[in-house]
C-alpha cells in the first residue's frame, strides 16, 4: 500500500474472465466476482457487455453493477478534444464513479474481457486508481492464447518470437512488422481487415495467415485469413502467423514446383542492422546460401538448411541457389552490407540471366552498405558528392583501379574504398594513398573503419600522409575526404568528420 492509498478504502480488482467461456474464467476471478461489494464492466452504447455475459454465472444478484457506457465507437464527434478527448473524459468520469464506491469502503470488481492488461479497458482503470487504493489484478487467458488453442498450432518453438500487432497501425509500419516477424498475431481486425490482409500480402505471408474469430465464443469461424470476406470481419477477430518451425523432410517444394532466389543484405555486422524486409526473407527461405562467415551471423532455424562455401566461388553460389530454386526451393543468397555493392547481386543475376535460369524468380533486398556504418561511426564524411572503389585487382586490372581513382581524385570526390588488402594482396593501400597525395594534401581526413558494427570494431582518423598499409585489412573499409572535408574535435575530444553539403564557386 503507497502512502496515497487509504486503508479503510476499498479494493479494487481487475480480473479477467478469459476469451470468452465462461468455464475458462479462473477458479480466483470466480471467487472475487462472487463476493464483490460493486461489479463494474464497460459496454457500447447499446448496452450490452460481453464481460458481463461472461461472468454472468458467477454473479450472485446482490451487487450493485456499474455499467461503464462508451459515450462514442467511432472516431467522429464534435468533443473539443477529437476522439481521444472525449475517451478521456470518459475514463476520468468512470474512475471516478469507482472511487465513489471505494472510498465508501466496498470492493470494486472491474470485469476485463481476456486479460485485464492486454490490450483492456480495464488498464485505464488501473492508471487512475491503482496509486490511491490497495489494487489486484487477476490474469486472464488472451484471445492469443485463445486463437493458437483454436488453431491446434504452436505459436512459438525454440528460439522463435512472438510479436502482438495492432491491426490499426499505418499499412507501411503492419508491413514491416510483419515482414520481419516470426510469428505474430494481429489484433483490432474489423474495420482494419482490407488494410492487414495487404500488408500480409505484401510481406508474402498471405499464404500463413490464420483467422480466428470470437474464440471460445458463440459464433466462433476460424479460416484461411486469404478466404475471408472483408465484410464479414468483426472487431473481436485475430490474424494469426503460426510457428514456422516444420519437420525436417528431404525436399520442400513451393505449390508450384518452382521456388525463387532472394539476394538478401544483411548489413556489415549482426542482426541490429538487419532490415525488417531482409529479416523475413531470411526466416521465409527453406535454404540459405552464403559465404560461412556471413551463413554464421544469420540465426539457425530448425528445418532450414544451410549451404556454406568459401568466399571466392560467388558465380558456383550463384548457380549453386538457382538450381535449388528450380527445384522448388526458396533460396536466401546471404549477402553482408548491401549485396548491390561488390557482393552477390551481380553473381546471382549474371548467372540467372543464362537460358537455363531466367525463369527462375530472383528479387534482391538492399542492406546497410559498409561505406554508410563507416561513415556515420565517424560523423559525415559522405556528405556531399562521393565515388566508391574497390581496390581489388583480382577481378579487373590494377591499371583500371589506378584510372579510376585518379579520376575520382581530379574531381575532388570522397572516396569509399572497398576491399584495400588481404593477405595476398598488400601493396595496393600504399599504391592508392600515395596516387591520391599526387591530388590531396597530407592532412586530408581518412577514416578507417574496420568490423563496423562487430564485436572488435575499431574506428581511427588519421591523415592521408600517415596512412599505414599495415594497419588496413579485408575488413577494413577506408573513407578518404576531399579537399572540403573537416576534421574537428568537439567534446571530450572526441574528433568528427564531415564534408560540407555546398562547394565553393568557381
Amino acid at each position: 500500500m503507497t502512502d496515497h492509498q487509504k486503508p479503510s478504502s476499498g479494493r479494487l480488482y481487475g480480473v479477467g474472465l478469459g476469451p470468452g467461456d465462461p468455464s475458462l474464467v479462473t477458479v480466483r476471478a470466480a471467487e472475487l466476482i462472487g463476493k464483490a461489494d460493486v461489479v463494474a464492466y464497460h459496454s457500447a452504447r447499446h448496452g450490452r457487455s460481453i464481460a458481463r455475459s461472461i461472468a454472468a454465472r458467477y454473479l450472485t444478484g446482490g451487487q450493485i453493477e456499474e455499467k461503464l457506457v462508451y459515450p462514442l465507437t467511432v472516431e467522429t464527434t464534435d468533443h473539443p478534444g477529437g476522439y481521444r478527448g472525449a475517451l478521456d473524459d470518459f475514463y476520468e468520469e468512470a474512475a471516478e464513479r469507482l472511487a465513489a464506491h471505494l472510498d465508501a469502503g466496498r470492493d470494486v470488481v472491474v470485469l476485463a474481457e481476456g486479460d485485464p492488461l492486454f490490450y483492456g479497458s480495464y488498464q485505464h482503470m488501473h492508471k487512475r486508481l491503482a496509486h490511491r487504493y490497495p489494487t489486484e489484478v487477476v490474469p486472464g487467458v488472451t484471445s492469443v492464447s485463445a486463437a493458437a488453442a483454436r488453431l491446434g498450432q504452436p505459436l512459438t518453438e525454440a528460439e522463435e518470437t512472438l510479436t502482438v500487432i495492432p491491426g490499426t497501425l499505418p499499412e507501411e509500419e503492419l508491413t514491416a512488422r510483419i515482414a520481419s516477424a516470426d510469428s505474430a498475431v494481429i489484433m483490432k481486425l474489423g474495420r482494419t481487415f482490407p488494410t492487414v490482409r495487404r500488408a500480409l500480402e505484401r510481406a508474402g505471408r498471405l499464404a500463413d495467415a490464420q483467422y480466428v474469430e470470437r474464440a471460445f465464443m458463440e459464433g466462433e469461424r476460424i479460416a484461411p485469413l486469404a478466404e475471408v470476406d472483408e465484410e464479414t470481419v468483426p472487431y473481436f477477430s485475430v490474424a494469426v502467423l503460426p510457428s514456422k518451425v516444420a519437420p525436417l523432410v528431404p525436399e520442400v517444394r513451393l505449390s508450384d514446383g518452382l521456388g525463387s532466389v532472394t539476394v538478401v543484405g544483411t548489413g556489415p555486422a549482426g542482426p541490429l542492422w538487419l532490415t525488417p524486409e531482409a529479416r523475413g526473407a531470411l526466416a521465409e527461405a527453406t535454404d540459405l546460401v552464403g559465404y560461412t562467415t556471413y551463413l554464421a551471423r544469420v540465426p539457425e532455424r530448425p528445418g532450414q538448411r544451410r549451404h556454406g562455401s568459401d568466399n571466392k566461388v560467388e558465380s558456383e553460389r550463384a548457380e549453386y541457389a538457382l538450381d535449388l530454386a528450380r527445384r522448388g526451393h526458396r533460396v536466401a543468397v546471404v549477402s553482408s552490407g548491401d549485396p548491390g555493392v561488390f557482393a552477390m547481386a551481380t553473381a546471382v543475376l549474371e548467372v540467372a540471366c543464362e537460358e537455363a535460369y531466367r525463369d527462375v524468380p530472383v528479387r534482391v533486398l538492399p542492406g546497410m552498405t559498409a561505406a554508410h556504418a563507416a561513415a556515420s561511426r565517424a560523423g559525415a564524411p559522405l556528405g556531399h558528392d562521393y565515388a566508391t572503389v574497390s581496390l581489388s585487382d583480382r577481378l579487373k586490372p590494377w591499371d583500371a583501379v589506378a584510372k579510376r581513382l585518379r579520376a575520382a581524385a581530379e574531381a575532388d570526390l570522397v572516396l569509399a574504398l572497398y576491399n584495400p588488402g588481404s593477405q595476398s594482396r598488400t601493396t595496393q593501400v600504399g599504391l592508392a594513398r600515395d596516387l591520391l597525395l599526387e591530388y590531396r594534401a597530407p592532412e586530408t581526413p581518412v577514416v578507417m573503419a574496420r568490423d563496423v558494427g562487430g564485436p572488435t570494431e575499431r574506428v581511427r582518423i588519421v591523415r592521408l600522409g600517415e596512412l599505414d598499409p599495415a594497419l588496413v585489412d579485408m575488413r577494413t573499409i577506408l573513407l578518404i575526404g576531399s579537399s572540403q572535408t573537416r576534421a574537428v574535435e568537439r567534446g571530450g575530444g572526441v574528433e568528427v568528420v564531415w564534408t560540407p553539403r555546398r562547394y565553393p564557386e568557381g
